[in-house]
């Protein structure tokens, strides 16, 4: 039986993973805002679940502006050697 030893260059890249500055600001923003909705949600809070909801709008806006300015994945100011 014959093996193929040759790797597929579609798998020798590296992915990133959106490990930078934009992407950990956004998910940590988004992840504080599913945490207050939750819990205003379980306290029947609506008016908290809405800013829950804006501050999972603003960690998206957030992330966005800090990749354009060049703090994303192969950003020029993101300090990664991707």
């Amino acid at each position: 039986m014959s093996q193929n030893t040759e790797i597929d260059p579609v798998y020798a890249e590296e992915i990133g993973h959106g490990n930078s500055i934009a992407a950990w600001s956004c998910v940590l923003i988004m992840t504080l805002g599913f945490v207050v909705g939750g819990i205003a949600f379980a306290n029947l809070a609506w008016s908290i679940v809405w800013v829950g909801c804006g501050i999972v709008v603003l960690g998206l806006i957030v992330g966005a502006i800090l990749k354009a300015a060049g703090f994303g994945v192969g950003g020029a100011r993101s300090g990664a050697s991707h």
